[in-house]
């Protein structure tokens, strides 16, 4: 069963380089340090091989096997244990329950003074030694028929003691490390502190029933062989910081090659991975005796060869993992071989990985996922953009990464002719390439992706097609244009000329839209548009020369042209308003509204501008009044138009217009106001009175032709008004009711003494009773007031000069050395 290769089993130690022609002859203990692997065998020998690694033919790591020596101990048992202690060149060697230490190079035995280590059923060596000292070794020792561990040190001459620490149960199985010591008691495992003398239990087993297994594999960590065929993980407090690993009932001996945890039972070696606990490899191995890790090698042996599991190198188990779409497990793993990866190195390969990740993702269609493995991956995104075809710009000088990072060809490979998928997968293409032209991503070839993104948005008709035209963009316009032009793009095809600086082109494409040579519907309002972009073009030659289409296809629409635009006789690129109004003669609506603008709105205080506007609604006007099918409703509002220019425009030749008017019977108050204009307040009294017999109007007037004047200048219209009412020379004599009328109104707005002349004798008083009231009590509050203003006034001036006397009157105090200024 294998998810994954992760090791190979190649041969190291074959069964005759081990007994020759031996029979009976069994291997119990392996130690591996460096090229030197040394053999303990039940016959009391050790034996020691050099291994040297090679490549064959066909890549493969193999090993050449050279029998250095072998030595007989002299005590007919097997050798149980065998530990190197290569700082000190010492080979620590269990057999027939003591320890005796032997010189790595010739195996003979080295003599030790201090204790004497016998009836050893177990020891380990303390990989994470605490005495600081590197020429010695330390070790934890399990003797027999003892409830204790001894913690000793060896040393190149001699072994000594440095503690006891007694246990619940006699040890079956120990590891060591700093201070912290695994035990597997008879019947539980458990963790002591030999500093502390803390303890903590862990779980029960049984060591009767199987063999139990104590493995230290980091710092303060430790794997146990746990009921239920379970490989349970367990540091210095007794806690578990990985789950477990689910292994056979009958493990005999397990190893970590980091991220694996490799377990040897009758018939089989496992491999599970510690990162996710599963299953990934199992190799079928008979007559399994020993697997040991050193240094990353994991040796394995039977009772009569020995083999080496040669982990495949990571990158390569990745890539299978990928090859399987295992995509998660290959993720990681690959964020696990960080450990044992240079930094440089694992930055490229991790890169890659979350690359190749994100396109098998891509192919199975979860976007999501794969969009966050191009982010983190940080992908070249025209890998991404060249799978659909023509996406990228004639121009681009992009070529695929090899190794390629996918299989596919292309989309039509990878959707099969399926246009939903293909549809699927254009829409995510359009969201990735959005977020990257958003971010930094794009950095080095945005024409690349501004181009896919149009062509894109043009094949789907997208909305976001104006957005990306209308903002700054690296479209390619060759590229572009084409394609825009084969959708039927043609408002899109405008902008992307604009902003290419082919205004010209752009208003070509345009005009041709709206004159119906061409169908794209995008913007409805798109003759207005037009209008708006020409209102804003710096190129005046292209203003003039499309004006004039514009115009005729609406004036009110048109002349925006111009009244949108700046005015002004100095700067460039702006248009003077007198050559607008030359060009504009043939097209009178659009001269009238263009005058308007300038009138009324900018506001331009040129005499011939406000007569010009003037004329031309006067004329309107007369046109109306000869017109018999003319409305009143168009008739009173062409009038409201010339009155309001007439009342708030002082520009205009009056007299030009008078002549204009002056024969209408209609147009008095026109005239009134032009009278009016010219200090001719008599006259326009005259014809409101007289002719157009309106008495309101002819007050409104007065207030109207005062309006910017002070009081002394209104009373005397006021006053003009009454001689006009009191005039008995005019046909129809006098007008009293009015007169009176006016007087009772506005008695705040008449000199009561002139008026008391220029009445008549004979009008009674009850008649005048309102202005009478009216002008007395004003007399009176005048008269009040101003006798308030002098009492103030005194008030002031009595005060003013009590300061004054107090002032004269008090001491100044005067430093003889400080000078006065005033004086």
């Amino acid at each position: 069963i294998m998810s994954v290769k992760a090791f190979e089993l190649v041969p190291a130690v074959e069964r005759e380089q081990v007994m020759g022609e031996k029979v009976r002859i069994n291997i119990e203990c392996i130690e591996c340090c460096g090229k030197h692997l040394y053999l303990g065998t039940n016959d009391c020998f050790i034996h020691h091989f050099l291994l040297e690694e090679h490549t064959t033919a066909k890549g493969k790591l193999a090993y050449n096997v050279q029998k250095l020596l072998h030595k007989y101990l002299g005590l007919k048992k097997p050798v149980a244990e065998l530990k190197a202690a290569s700082a000190l060149e010492r080979l620590i060697v269990l057999c027939d329950s003591s320890i005796t230490v032997v010189d790595m190079g010739t195996l003979e035995p080295v003599p030790t003074g201090g204790t004497k280590l016998k009836g050893v059923t177990a020891f380990c060596i303390n990989e994470n030694p605490v005495t600081g000292d590197a020429f010695c070794v330390e070790m934890a020792v399990v003797l027999a028929r003892r409830r204790a561990v001894q913690i000793c040190t060896v040393h190149e001459d001699r072994v000594q003691m440095l503690k006891e620490v007694t246990t619940p149960e006699q040890p079956c199985a120990l590891s060591l490390d700093g201070y912290n010591i695994c035990l597997a008691l008879s019947t539980q495992y458990m963790i002591l502190n030999y500093s502390t003398g803390a303890s903590q239990d862990l779980f029960p087993y049984d060591c009767e029933e199987r063999k139990p297994i104590v493995k230290r594999i980091g710092r303060e960590e430790f794997l146990l062989a746990a009921p239920g065929g379970l490989g349970m993980f367990a540091n210095a407090e007794g806690i578990s910081q990985r789950a477990p690993v689910s292994w056979s009932e009958s493990v005999i001996a397990a190893a970590v090659c980091f991220p694996y945890v490799v377990a040897l039972d009758e018939g089989f070696v496992t491999v599970h991975s510690m990162l996710d606990q599963q299953l990934k490899q199992t190799l079928s191995f008979r007559d399994g005796h020993v697997l040991q890790d050193f240094e990353g090698k994991v040796v394995l042996a039977s009772s009569k060869a020995v083999y080496i599991l040669v982990p495949l190198p990571l990158e390569r188990q990745i890539q299978d993992l990928l090859a399987s779409h295992r995509v998660e497990e290959a993720l990681t793993l690959t964020e696990a071989a960080q450990r044992n990866i240079p930094k440089e190195k694992y930055q490229i390969l991790h890169k890659r990985i979350l690359q190749q990740a994100g396109f098998i993702q891509f192919g199975q269609l979860q976007f999501l996922e794969a969009k966050e493995h191009f982010r983190k991956g940080q992908l070249d995104v025209r890998e991404l953009i060249s799978l659909y075809p023509l996406l990228l710009p004639a121009s681009s000088s992009f070529t695929r990464c090899h190794p390629p990072l996918h299989e596919f060809a292309d989309l039509n490979h990878l959707t099969q002719g399926d246009q939903e998928k293909v549809q699927r997968f254009k829409r995510f293409l359009i969201s990735y390439l959005h977020e990257v032209r958003c971010s930094d991503s794009a950095n080095g070839f945005h024409e690349d992706v501004d181009t896919a993104l149009l062509k894109l948005y043009a094949e789907t008709g997208h909305e976001s097609l104006l957005d990306l035209l209308a903002s700054d963009n690296a479209c390619v316009l060759a590229d572009s244009a084409p394609w825009l032009e084969k959708h039927h793009k043609y408002f899109a095809l405008g902008l992307l000329y604009h902003y290419n600086g082919q205004d010209s082109a752009a208003l070509q494409m345009w005009v041709k839209i709206v004159n119906g040579d061409l169908q794209d519907s995008t913007r409805p309002d798109l003759f207005e548009y037009v209008v708006d972009f020409l209102s804003f073009c710096s190129n005046l030659d292209l203003v003039w020369r499309h004006a004039d289409w514009a115009l005729q296809k609406d004036q009110k629409i048109g002349v925006q042209i111009f009244t949108k635009r700046f005015t002004s006789e100095e700067k460039t690129g702006q248009l003077n308003p007198d050559d607008v109004i030359t060009y504009l003669q043939n097209h009178s609506q659009a001269l009238l509204l263009y005058l308007e603008h300038l009138v009324l709105e900018k506001r331009l205080q040129k005499e011939k501008y406000h007569t010009h506007l003037a004329v031309l609604y006067a004329d309107r006007v007369l046109g109306l009044i000869s017109r018999p099918s003319a409305t009143d409703d168009q008739l009173s509002a062409a009038r409201q138009k010339l009155q309001r220019l007439l009342k708030e425009s002082n520009l205009y030749r009056v007299q030009l217009l008078l002549g204009k008017i002056q024969d209408s019977e209609l147009l008095l108050l026109e005239r009134a106001t032009l009278h009016g204009k010219s200090e001719e307040h008599d006259k326009a009294l005259h014809i409101l009175v007289h002719q157009f017999k309106d008495s309101a109007a002819a007050e409104e007037y007065c207030s109207w032709a005062s309006a910017s004047h002070d009081q002394f200048y209104r009373q005397n219209l006021f006053h003009q008004l009454l001689s006009v009412y009191l005039d008995p020379d005019v046909p129809g004599g006098a007008q009293t009711v009015a007169a009176v009328d006016l007087l009772n109104r506005n008695a705040d707005d008449f000199d009561a003494v002139r008026v008391l002349k220029l009445l008549p004798e004979e009008w009674s008083l009850p008649l005048l009773r309102p202005f009478l009231c009216g002008a007395l009590r004003a007399s009176v509050h005048a008269r009040c007031t101003s006798q308030v203003a002098v009492g103030l006034a005194r008030a002031q001036n009595l005060q003013l000069q009590h300061d004054r006397q107090s002032l004269l009157r008090s001491l100044v105090w005067h430093d003889p050395s400080e000078i006065i200024q005033i004086c």
